[in-house]
């Protein structure tokens, strides 16, 4: 339960935690595990335990929290008076229109502010019980206001957070101080909410975060934020800032991989982020250096399957000569490598290559669901939105043809952008993705239930898309 944790499954759990106690729980769980012993129990079982040593009403919350679905936002707000001391405190919890609950919750708010050798640490810290539209932070008034007052301090709770305006800037400018690393990507994760909801400009998270990035250290954190900073990059900047921010993004990363630790699980990762983009003038020249050998940076080896992920990024951007998939494949030809030449194929920015792609995809019924995967992954994963605008009104009228004929893995594969990339084409105008989504659900009412939310994550995914994108083409 230390662990940093982004699934709301686990984050729930962390809260139960929290929320009847730490060592009142491990007894509960005790006391559930003796008193059910070699016979069959249900959640109301365990929670009627947890109840007597904890003392608190667990019905309710287990309402709200297991069976609504939904996450709020919560809100800092905090006042001073001329000498800096806090005179009031209150978070604020709010919920979205379509999942009107308002959910309580056990948290911590922590201090922070920089030490004698400019590292920010925490310097105090505190629980208290939210529930309803928010509660008032008693324990804060009377005290000097630190540099950033942080919400949801050690990630006991599953919530948007909102911090106040100083402690925002602050942590704009400062996140690559904060010596804890769950803190930190609290912080991170904060201004990642903000910037997917259109509260803050794509630009600014993608230059705080690569400038965090070169002192970051924990794995997941430093993975996450590269699949931030490429969504924030390749979806949401303005139009006119895109490809230099894009050229941005793919110097930094390179340069970064340069001097990480040779054989680091960051220069890996690193080298990895930098093939997706492919935008700098020396692309081409560090990819096939890589793959030559010319290029070496100590530490990487470059095996197999980053031979192919230095071919597939060089298909992407359309630097391959007509062979050279083919002349990779027959050098090595087993399995596995017919499944990465498949998606390297896809790849190719050209109509052509798309087209084939998605026929192979539907129509090739002697694929295995692993090469499948892999076309849906290199039809989506590379071209502009001139190249999949034909693929919005095919998409929308292949659904029914998918879920009937395929079974639900590959119909999820095939429907599905966040399972294997997909056929959804992201890429295309998310104006046009949305209205044919919108008319495809209204003419589907009674579709079952699990495809319609395939199609839902897709629009809402693209809906969310437009929004961001005219928020930050708003700014100047």
């Amino acid at each position: 339960f230390d662990g940093i944790t982004y699934a709301k499954g686990g984050s729930v759990l962390k809260q139960l935690v929290a929320y009847v106690g730490r060592e009142r729980f491990f007894q509960g769980i005790h006391n559930y595990l003796t008193a059910h012993a070699h016979g069959n129990a249900t959640l109301k079982d365990l929670l009627t335990e947890l109840e007597k040593t904890s003392g608190r009403d667990l019905g309710n919350w287990s309402r709200l929290w297991l069976e609504e679905a939904g996450i709020t936002t919560l809100t800092s707000q905090v006042q001073t008076d001329g000498q800096g001391t806090i005179t009031a405190m209150r978070i604020d919890q709010t919920a979205p229109e379509e999942h009107p609950v308002l959910r309580p919750h056990r948290l911590a708010v922590g201090f922070y502010d920089e030490d004698q050798s400019g590292k920010v640490v925490r310097t105090d810290r505190f629980e208290l019980d939210l529930e309803g539209q928010g509660a008032e932070v008693p324990q804060a008034v009377g005290k000097k206001r630190p540099a950033l007052i942080l919400i949801n301090d050690d990630d006991l709770t599953y919530a948007k957070l909102r911090l106040d305006q100083d402690s925002l800037e602050y942590a704009t400018q400062n996140l690559y101080r904060i010596e804890d690393r769950l803190a930190r990507a609290v912080v991170w994760l904060s201004l990642w909410d903000m910037t997917r909801d259109a509260q803050f400009p794509a630009e600014r998270f993608i230059s705080l975060s690569l400038k965090a990035l070169a002192t970051e250290h924990q794995s997941t954190t430093f993975r996450y934020a590269l699949s931030q900073i490429s969504t924030a990059a390749h979806h949401f900047t303005a139009s006119r800032r895109r490809q230099p921010m894009l050229q941005l993004v793919a110097g930094t990363l390179w340069d970064l991989a340069m001097k990480a630790q040779p054989g680091s699980d960051e220069q890996f990762q690193l080298v990895r982020a930098y093939l997706g983009y492919g935008d700098d003038a020396d692309f081409e020249d560090h990819a096939r250096g890589l793959l030559s050998g010319d290029l070496k940076l100590e530490g990487l080896t470059i095996d197999n399957n980053t031979r192919w992920l230095i071919i597939h990024a060089l298909s992407a951007h359309d630097l391959l000569a007509d062979g050279e998939i083919d002349r990779e494949l027959a050098a090595k030809d087993t399995t596995e490598n017919r499944e990465f030449a498949m998606g390297a194929r896809a790849a190719r920015p050209t109509a052509g290559a798309k087209a084939w792609a998605w026929d192979q995809a539907l129509h090739n019924e002697d694929l295995t669901n692993s090469q499948i995967e892999a076309l849906a992954d290199g039809f989506s994963g590379s071209g502009d939105q001139e190249l999949f605008a034909p693929y919005v009104d095919r998409f929308f009228a292949a659904v029914d043809e998918v879920w009937a004929q395929k079974t639900f893995h590959i119909a999820e594969t095939l429907l599905n952008p966040l399972s294997a990339g997909g056929l959804y084409p992201t890429k295309a105008d998310p104006a046009a993705l949305v209205k044919a989504g919108d008319a495809w659900l209204a003419d589907h009412a009674e579709a079952p239930k699990a495809l319609r939310g395939m199609i839902i994550q897709n629009t809402e995914s693209s809906r969310r898309i437009l929004k961001v994108r005219e928020y930050n083409e708003r700014l100047r």
